[in-house]
């Protein structure tokens, strides 16, 4: 029964993607609740059901109850016994199947599988965000988003139907069973409605913008200290209370945004203390004076006081259950500042994957300045040839890191643009450019999870076999047989820890290494790839390295110049332009940048300074 429930819906459904998400609070959730609309419909119909179920009970302990008054035992037995025992097994059977069904519904196939939904799908439009949208944001702060959006949506949809639509339907009942039996007792009820309606809706006006104050405020604290321990080493290094107190003034206002929640919520629960006061002395008071007037029976005042006294008990949890619902409403609208975010670097409609062929490069009249209109690359122009190996020298900031961005298409160029095997990148899909490229950075970043892994993060259909050759060439085979992680896994089960902070520099970039030999992409990226080598290790792999780019186009970004002396060509780039361009020697023979650097050179990097 549990296992029907729970697959009434599948929350990874295939379903169309969309680039730009409803950026409206209602349309987006409208949107992501396509798949519930007929368990919605369920189970709205069922707890309305209840609701009535519930109120036919307090109207019938009042017949009841004028029942046992109008007549002696025997009597009343006799003519009402088998009413009586009827109405017993109907509490005793239907009204537990209806109240099981609600809660079915809720509690199997909505909570699990709602959160469910909206967590899978925020996070994989997230993913397709650009790299520039990650580096504009706390990873804290967007982790934190995607994991507490879910369940408040989830909550939010609970609280309708479990609480709701359930008091909806109650509250009429409870308006119908008065006047029916006597109109004047609805008076002070339809009064206590509109007293109540004002109330809540002062309540929830202030309780959703006060709740999405407080969920990004949170989200902030999260962002911050995460930020923190993402970065421990440079916190213990240098040592001072700066991150303690940076930390402390999100949380603060953290502090000062739930509080100001809190006192709405304080003013809502005195507010409905009074409310419900004058809800018992009007509508019960009156019940009375019927009575005692001999217009109304014990039973209507029976079934008036028992409609009052669980109204009363109900209207703190309707209240708590809609400041609730509007809460989570102000959770997901802040969360929605990320999750709803258009894709702001996306595949052209009628892009198609790229066509490899022998991998020529050529970057046209190639501009780009973050929107600053100064820094990145202005107006260069490149040829790369198939299998040609090109290495890439200037000062910090010079553009070398903006062309490989632009080259992956990380961002699009404000101007010009690049072609490979003469299809412009901008027309092909990203997945299939960056799957035609290999790439190895300088500060080698490795996912928490096993070596194997990370190694087969490269190429995920590669044989093991191909696995371990790859990290033998990489020089890495014999590091990672010594490996032993804290669960006690060993070897290449060993898990690296985050961005493989378990290991060494020079162990993670080999590590790195073995990723991208695996891969065995025909354009090669290398930003640096053994600078976080030691001498010994570097030469050891040297030659590892010149096999794997064998037959490759090559782009090498190097400060360290002997490491690209080799190279078909060397570019040397200058505040966005490329400034020369030869082999080694003959740069060296031109006497201008890259001779400057090549002399000032200190342990084999480049100077910062600038060339005299």
């Amino acid at each position: 029964m549990f296992r029907f429930f729970e697959h009434l819906v599948d929350p990874y459904a295939s379903y169309r993607q969309t680039d730009a998400p409803p950026a409206r609070l209602w349309p987006f959730v409208h949107d992501y609740s396509q798949p519930f609309r007929r368990v919605f419909v369920a189970a709205g119909i069922v707890s309305i059901v209840a609701a009535a179920v519930e109120m036919w009970l307090i109207a019938y302990m009042g017949r009841v109850v004028d029942l046992l008054s109008a007549g002696t035992p025997e009597q009343t037995w006799r003519d009402h016994g088998g009413e009586l025992i009827a109405v017993a097994l109907f509490i005793l059977l239907v009204r537990p199947a209806v109240m099981g069904l609600d809660v079915l519904l809720l509690n199997q196939t909505i909570l699990p599988n709602y959160g469910t939904l909206w967590r899978w799908r925020a996070h994989r439009h997230v993913l397709r965000q650009s790299v520039g949208w990650f580096e504009n944001d706390f990873a804290g702060r967007i982790a934190n988003r995607i994991m507490q959006t879910p369940p408040a949506a989830g909550e939010a949809v609970f609280q309708v139907f479990d609480a709701i639509t359930f008091a909806l339907a109650y509250m009429v009942g409870a308006l119908i069973l008065l006047a029916d039996a006597d109109l004047r007792l609805a008076i002070p009820l339809v009064i206590w409605f509109a007293l109540y309606a004002v109330l809540v809706r002062w309540t929830m006006r202030r309780v959703e913008p006060a709740s999405k104050a407080a969920s990004d405020a949170r989200s902030e604290v999260t962002g911050r200290v995460v930020d923190a321990y993402s970065n421990i080493h440079s916190v213990k290094l240098f040592a001072h209370d700066r991150e303690v107190a940076y930390a402390r003034e999100a949380i603060e206002r953290a502090r000062r945004t739930f509080q100001h929640e809190m006192r709405i919520l304080t003013m809502m629960d005195v507010s409905l203390t009074v409310l419900n006061g004058l809800l018992i002395v009007g509508v019960v008071g009156w019940a009375v004076a019927l009575w005692m007037a001999g217009q109304a029976s014990v039973g209507v005042v029976a079934a008036a006081t028992a409609l009052c006294l669980r109204l009363n008990a109900m209207t703190g949890w309707i209240m708590w259950a809609l400041s609730s619902f509007f809460r989570n409403l102000g959770i997901v609208a802040e969360g929605m500042q990320t999750i709803a975010q258009p894709l702001a670097l996306t595949d052209r409609p009628e892009a198609r994957p790229l066509r490899l062929g022998a991998g020529r490069i050529e970057v046209v009249d190639l501009a780009h300045h973050y929107g600053r209109g100064r820094g990145g690359l202005d107006g260069v122009n490149l040829a790369v040839a198939p299998g040609e190996k090109v290495g890439l020298v200037g000062r910090s900031g010079a553009g070398k890191s903006t062309l490989v961005k632009l080259l992956l298409r990380f961002y699009d160029p404000e101007h010009g643009r690049i072609l490979i095997d003469g299809q412009d990148i901008g027309g092909v899909t990203q997945d299939s450019l960056r799957s035609a490229i290999g790439m190895v950075q300088q500060e080698a970043s490795l996912l928490h999870r096993s070596v194997r892994e990370n190694i087969l993060y490269g190429r995920p259909d590669a044989s093991e076999a191909e696995m371990l050759d790859a990290a033998r060439r990489a020089e890495a085979h014999d590091f990672i047989c010594d490996l032993r992680d804290s669960n006690g896994r060993t070897g290449y089960d060993a898990q690296v820890g985050e961005r493989g902070v378990k290991l060494s520099g020079g162990q993670r970039q080999r590590i790195a290494l073995a990723r991208v030999i695996l891969k065995d992409a025909p354009i090669l990226i290398l930003d640096e790839a053994t600078s976080a080598l030691d001498s010994e290790v570097e030469a050891a792999i040297q030659d590892t390295l010149y096999g794997m780019i064998e037959g490759k186009t090559v782009i090498a970004i190097a400060h360290r110049l002997s490491t690209i002396a080799h190279m078909d060509r060397i570019l040397v780039l200058d505040e966005g332009r490329i400034a020369e361009e030869g082999s080694h020697d003959a740069l060296l023979a031109r006497g201008g940048l890259y001779a400057g650097f090549w002399r000032r050179q200190s342990g084999g990097f480049i100077g910062t300074e600038a060339a005299e």
